[in-house]
């Protein structure tokens, strides 16, 4: 399972700018496109109060949109490692 899971749509910006950002970082990161899936969109809103994207969760924390240094930030607090060699 991943360290990460990343909440998108396809047509969302700030969803590819975080998708990207995780990749170059070399996160394990679960994609999950709520445009297509409509209990996981339904699932998001109950856990974060908000219908934006991107969202991503790790550790069970969330955090909506899309910061490079706080997606950062979380990433280090929660002691998630890069996969990068």
């Amino acid at each position: 399972m991943a360290d990460v899971r990343l909440y998108v749509t396809p047509t969302c910006p700030y969803c590819h700018m975080a998708k990207d950002f995780l990749d170059k970082e070399g996160v394990d990161v679960e994609v999950i496109d709520v445009a297509k899936d409509q209990q996981a969109a339904t699932d998001l809103v109950n856990k974060s109060g908000q219908m934006g994207v991107p969202v991503m969760e790790v550790k069970n924390v969330l955090m909506v949109g899309f910061d490079r240094d706080a997606y950062k930030k979380a990433l280090e607090d929660a002691g998630v490692s890069s996969q990068k060699n």
